[in-house]
């Protein structure tokens, strides 16, 4: 029979020590001791094993493989039912493969993977564990989103040593973990939440799903900075993190792949919010755009990239004169530092002063844009509204501005100049890189080199 011996490591250096301690004597970091448990596997004489090893009970034994014997085969995917959520995935749920989602209380976490697995069910063996909440409450959610005529199964327990046995009876092919911070394991003695028991908890997780070929969601809570509760190794050992944003005043949700081992990472999947659950937007550019009868002054339009496709979303500036020592610098959806740069080379480059004005900038709709793209339409609305002269509401503009005042090319120019002629713009302000070889029906492209030649076409 094995036995568990339970021991403290130091997540700053590594160290460890037979008890919790508040400061590490090695490094002097505090409070970095967490809970690791090793098992006693049988001592080999003359083999050189250690008699002791991290890791659990009945772990199979592993051979050294040359690369050329390993063989491929093609990657069996699984379509979730909505759209949107395989986009981000890659194209479907990867057999065996682990995905790890969080996002604020509230969001649609639970939502969107209870509708997953209802659709999942009608051909697919699934099981939604609960940690949370209890059955009759899953039951509640699932009547109040009209998923019937499913066999969707049902489990609420925390124990990840129960649950992966009855796992290994039932044979699921996908799982939902609700949540992995209410997850415990016998191995540890410490409280449901903690550093240990969430790392712990998702290894056997992990190695289950590997082990059997079943598809694992784990929803996972954040902080209140945004990030993912629990240790930094969860987001290493799972194969997907997404990320579910949305403002609470909203009814669009966005989920954005961070990590993903099958697909394109910063993948975006919006959603709409109904009161028959979360529906996917198909054509997501028409969302983020306003449609105004005069347009306002400060205000353009910019193709980003999401992932593996263009969307259209609009850039407002507004700059007023300030009273305070240092002006402010407010961005909303973009890089507060981007903001800075470009002003300063607006200034160098365009003539533009704005040490005296505060600027703040927005990405309507609450989308976050963080390529570089953004830098030429967001000098582009500042200076609409310094000046007070709104641009043309049929002109579009992308591009990078380096600190010389040059514009440099982004990526896929030629998708992103056919999804703004689709909804109608007739004019493009891009980067002289990305300019299309060939015409574009409808469409006047500008290209421009430097900074100065912009602010001419405007």
């Amino acid at each position: 029979m094995t036995k568990t011996k339970t021991s403290y490591s130091c997540q700053e250096c590594g160290a460890i020590s037979l008890q919790w301690s508040g400061q590490c004597n090695d490094c002097e970091a505090w409070n970095s001791f967490v809970e690791i448990t090793a098992v006693a596997a049988a001592h080999i004489k003359g083999s050189g094993k250690s008699p002791y090893r991290v890791g659990y009970a009945g772990e199979g034994e592993t051979a050294v493989i040359d690369l050329e014997k390993v063989h491929i085969t093609q990657e069996l995917r699984i379509q979730s039912g909505l759209s949107e959520l395989d986009r981000v995935l890659g194209g479907g749920i990867v057999q065996g493969s682990v995905i790890l989602m969080g996002g604020d209380p509230g969001i649609g976490k639970s939502t969107v993977l209870l509708q997953t697995l209802a659709h999942l069910s009608k051909n697919y063996s699934t099981l939604y564990v609960t940690g949370e909440e209890s059955l009759q409450q899953v039951k509640l959610r699932a009547q109040r989103l009209e998923l019937n005529d499913c066999n969707l199964k049902l489990l609420a327990e925390t124990q990840v040593e129960r649950i992966l046995s009855i796992a290994s009876i039932e044979k699921p092919q996908v799982i939902v973990l609700d949540s992995i911070q209410t997850m415990n394991t016998e191995l540890l003695q410490s409280a449901s939440g903690s550093v240990g028991q969430v790392r712990e908890s998702s290894a056997q997780v992990v190695r289950f799903a590997k082990q059997t070929g079943t598809a694992v969601f784990l929803v996972g809570h954040v902080t209140k900075e945004g990030t993912l509760a629990g240790p930094r190794v969860l987001e290493h050992m799972v194969d997907t993190v997404l990320y579910f944003e949305g403002q609470s005043d909203s009814r669009f949700r966005v989920i954005r792949a961070v990590k993903n081992r099958f697909g394109a990472v910063n993948e975006l999947g919006i959603f709409a919010m109904t009161d028959g659950g979360l529906k996917g937007v198909t054509n997501p550019s028409a969302i983020f755009l306003s449609r105004y009868e005069q347009p306002p002054s400060g205000s353009i339009v910019m193709v980003t990239w999401e992932g593996s496709r263009p969307m259209l979303v609009e850039v407002q500036a507004l700059v007023d004169e300030t009273h305070l020592a240092n002006p402010r610098r407010v961005t909303v959806g973009l890089e507060q530092n981007r903001l800075s740069l470009g002003l300063a080379v607006l200034h160098r480059h365009g003539g533009i002063v704005t040490y005296n004005q505060d600027v703040f900038v927005n990405i309507v709709g609450g989308v976050r844009v963080s390529e570089t793209a953004a830098d030429l339409p967001m000098l582009l609305a500042v200076l609409s509204s310094l000046r007070d002269r709104p641009l043309s509401k049929d002109l579009v503009a992308f591009g990078e501005v380096g600190l010389a005042g040059e514009i440099r090319p982004v990526q896929s120019g030629q998708e992103r100049l056919k999804e703004a002629a689709k909804h109608g713009f007739k004019r493009a302000i891009v980067p002289h890189g990305n300019a299309p070889k060939a015409a574009i029906e409808g469409m006047e492209v500008i290209p421009v080199s430097r900074l100065s030649e912009a602010l001419q076409h405007c």
